[in-house]
């Protein structure tokens, strides 16, 4: 299956490959918090999953509909970074095992609100 942004040559969209190197840099610190709460571990999965869902699929549509995954996508990123952060208050991580993914956050959080604004 060929779509724009996967066939050769195709620019990449900017904000998924944001969010997915986000995705891999959580490998590990699911990891560790799945030691610890295995609930929390599997809400970090699903709101890392949803930025990139919601980037996708809002990548394809049109007009406000456009804005609205966008925005869900902003959220989640927030909602990640709280489940990072409440991980962090509980001990389950350091604050060296979350730097990178917190950064990369940061940057998806830039690119949508360039997106939504």
């Amino acid at each position: 299956m060929t779509t724009e942004t996967n066939r050769p040559g195709a620019p990449s969209f900017i904000a998924l490959e944001v969010a997915l190197e986000m995705i891999r840099s959580l490998r590990r610190v699911v990891a560790l918090v799945r030691k610890s709460n295995r609930k929390q571990a599997e809400q970090i999965e699903d709101a890392a999953s949803s930025v990139a869902a919601n980037l996708a699929e809002g990548n394809r549509r049109r007009g406000k509909d456009r804005v609205q995954f966008f925005l869900i996508a902003a959220g989640s990123a927030d909602e990640t970074r709280a489940h990072l952060r409440v991980a962090l208050a509980w001990g389950w991580v350091r604050d060296q095992d979350i730097a990178a993914s917190l950064a990369l956050l940061d940057r998806e959080l830039a690119l949508l609100w360039r997106l939504t604004h």
